[in-house]
């Protein structure tokens, strides 16, 4: 019986194996990236990671929109759908877009016009790199995570609680800080959430037909 070797105890393969994803990571990125690992990390995650970080570096630049199209959901203009059709078309992207794994959240400060208008105008049409969907992972739609006054400002009103809101003008004591209100709209609370799926090591995850 032939006996197969080993990398040896500083597995010299996946030392190879890294520096040459580290090499190509970085011809990709211009020669910026500056790759850190800990002693303690696998050389499989390691790997791993490299590999995403090439595979993001390659996908090409794509928008929502365009992936939206590309299974047939169509996004006419706000102002040619009546409210009702707006609502269903609304819904229909959400929904699409989360079984892409693609999620928004904080939108209660919006109606629907004023959402889909949002997301038709704008949000959806940034480009993003075409990766393929993932149940392990997810691309979020913040509504209010731009950093501008104006969404600081909506955040602070509808969204942020008592201790958020205190630490902020502890930070910024001259901010004009608005009055609590309740979002004029109940929306958040039904949109689809990112559930993430675990990946059980050391188990069979093969299934049996019986």
């Amino acid at each position: 019986m032939s006996e197969k070797k080993t990398n040896g105890a500083n597995g010299s393969s996946h030392d190879s194996r890294i520096d040459e994803l580290k090499q190509k990571a970085r011809e990709l990125a211009g020669g910026e990236m500056d790759f850190r690992q800990s002693e303690d990390c696998p050389p499989d995650v390691a790997e791993d990671f490299l590999e995403h970080i090439i595979a993001y570096e390659e996908a090409p630049w794509t928008t929502h929109v365009q992936q939206l199209e590309e299974v047939g959901i169509q996004l006419p203009a706000p102002d040619s759908m009546n409210d009702e059709q707006l609502n269903d078309k609304l819904w229909e992207v959400i929904n699409q877009l989360a079984r892409m794994r693609i999620f928004i959240s904080q939108t209660d400060h919006l109606s629907d016009r004023e959402l889909y208008t949002t997301l038709w105008v704008d949000a959806l049409r940034e480009e993003v790199k075409d990766m393929p969907f993932s149940e392990f992972s997810a691309w979020h739609i913040d509504l209010l995570s731009s950093g501008s006054e104006e969404d600081t400002y909506l955040y602070l009103k509808y969204f942020a609680d008592e201790e958020w809101r205190r630490e902020w003008l502890e930070s910024f004591p001259d901010y004009l800080m608005p009055d609590h209100e309740e979002p004029p709209y109940d929306r958040d609370r039904f949109l689809p959430q990112a559930n993430y799926a675990i990946e059980d090591e050391g188990e069979d995850s093969s299934e049996t037909e019986n």
